[in-house]
């Protein structure tokens, strides 16, 4: 009896430990489950404000400026532009590319691809799956639950030519900024040679509105006594007007080429300094070499043809994409009787309707756009060197004549000065060959600054001149 019980006990004892035994796992996989979401909660990104400012933060001087220039080649150093000497156009452009306002809001584009090429660098995440129904009723033994793990594999496969065109893509927006301080910088370099030649020409401008302003004091004085007549009074008063008129609009031009170049540096409006004269880089003798390797060079041509592989690996990932969708993985269950089951998964999509067939014919088209883009921006970039071309021989012949009239004209005006003090010529010969002469260095000047304007842009349209690499200062993170 005693025997039968003991027996009775013992099995009463096993019975009774069966159940408990999932309730151990699902415990393990509890913990798991929690130490796993520890894991990824410390891995996460935090949130933190970023005010907006309150006021204007324009510079009051060159002084206050980014002057530090980081090295433009492997193995150089840095270098400072001295801002307290005369600035040549092309500091004047370096100054402009490390603070100018808006290049400085254009890096969160860079993050924002690197931010992209990080994501497609990412594998997929498996999927996990728990159900758990505790026993309510019923002859069953144990509660029944469900464990499932599965992964993408169509996303694996992709993998490959995501990463690809996502890197493409950052390298097309990091060209793309690049090229956008190449005209940042191209746009400083115009205005500081306007601003110089503007002076010189300003300058002369002034002279002349002098000498006929005398010379119409001189003339009002003559007609009110009768000694000159109105018609030749109303010729000087009009051409009196006339150089007003232009000095006016010189000073207008002035002013507004400043207010350019100091937005361009994040000044204040009223910010003056001195400009060097300009001493430009020659211009290539042999451009057909430099035509050749063009799409090497220049940022635009560069960040086109990243867009191009980009997109052309976005057609590979869309081809692949035709496969069907497939998911694979594993399951583990138990029934309320406490058997136990495990074993893979598969699941896959039927393509019966959707077979990728609009983001193929989508991505086809974007390349197609892209080639024909690239192709229209490389003839226009040779069409724009060779034009510039034309133009600087032109333009060379054109100011070599204007700087010989001009200087003929001052050797005759000195000539005028000379004849009037010895009582050979009147006043107003005088003032006529002084204008002559001025109007002359106005003529040189208006050449000299196209001539350089067109020397320096035949070198942007070549991708001679200019940094290389970005230089425009990282924005901090926040």
């Amino acid at each position: 009896m005693s025997r039968f019980g003991g027996t009775g006990r013992s099995a009463a004892r096993t019975i009774r430990a069966r159940p408990r035994e999932p309730r151990s796992e699902l415990r393990r996989l509890a913990r798991f489950g929690a130490l796993a979401a520890a894991a990824l909660i410390s891995g996460c990104a935090t949130y933190h404000a970023l005010p907006l400012p309150r006021r204007a933060h324009l510079a009051g001087g060159l002084s206050a400026l980014r002057t530090e220039v980081p090295p433009l080649e492997r193995g150089a150093a840095a270098r400072r532009i001295e801002v307290n000497r005369p600035l040549s156009p092309g500091d004047i452009g370096l100054l402009a590319v490390l603070n100018d306002p808006a290049l400085r809001t254009e890096g969160g584009y860079l993050a924002g691809a690197q931010a992209a090429l990080l994501q497609a660098s990412l594998l997929p995440n498996p999927i996990a799956g728990l159900v758990y129904e505790p026993q309510l009723g019923g002859a069953g033994v144990a509660p029944s639950w469900t464990a499932t793990l599965s992964e993408d594999v169509t996303a694996l496969i992709t993998y490959h030519t995501r990463v690809k065109s996502a890197r493409f893509t950052f390298k097309q927006v990091s060209a793309e900024l690049l090229w956008r301080e190449w005209q940042v910088a191209q746009q400083a370099r115009v205005l500081a040679l306007d601003l110089y030649w503007g002076d010189a020409s300003l300058r002369a401008s002034r002279r002349e509105a002098q000498l006929l302003a005398v010379e119409a004091r001189a003339a009002r004085a003559a007609a009110a006594s009768r000694s000159l007549d109105l018609t030749a009074l109303s010729s000087i008063l009009a051409a009196e007007a006339t150089a007003e008129q232009n000095l006016a609009s010189l000073r207008l031009t002035q002013l507004r080429a400043w207010q350019a170049l100091d937005a361009l540096l994040g000044l204040a409006p009223t910010v003056r300094f001195a400009i060097a004269a300009p001493h430009l880089p020659p211009v290539p003798r042999h451009l057909a070499p430099l035509i050749a390797t063009l799409a090497e060079r220049r940022p635009d041509l560069v960040a086109l043809k990243m867009g191009y592989r980009s997109a052309d690996e976005d057609v590979r990932t869309a081809i692949i994409g035709q496969f069907p969708a497939l998911v694979l993985g594993a399951q583990w269950d138990q029934d309320n009787g406490n058997v136990r089951n495990g074993g893979p998964t598969a699941q896959i999509a039927l393509p019966l309707f959707d077979r990728n067939q609009g983001q193929v014919g989508a991505t086809r088209a974007t390349r197609r756009v892209l080639h024909a883009q690239y192709r229209t921006r490389l003839d226009a970039a040779v069409g724009a060197v060779n034009g510039l071309s034309i133009q600087i021989r032109r333009l060379r012949h054109d100011a070599l004549q204007a700087r010989r009239a001009a200087a003929d004209a001052s050797r005759l005006a000195r000539a005028a000065q000379r004849a009037y003090a010895s009582g050979a010529i009147d006043e107003r010969s005088l003032t006529d060959y002084q204008s002559a002469a001025l109007e002359r260095r106005l003529e040189a000047n208006t050449l000299e600054s196209t001539l350089a304007q067109a020397r320096i842009a035949i070198t942007l349209e070549l991708g001679l001149g200019l940094p290389q690499v970005r230089i425009v200062p990282a924005a901090k993170k926040s």
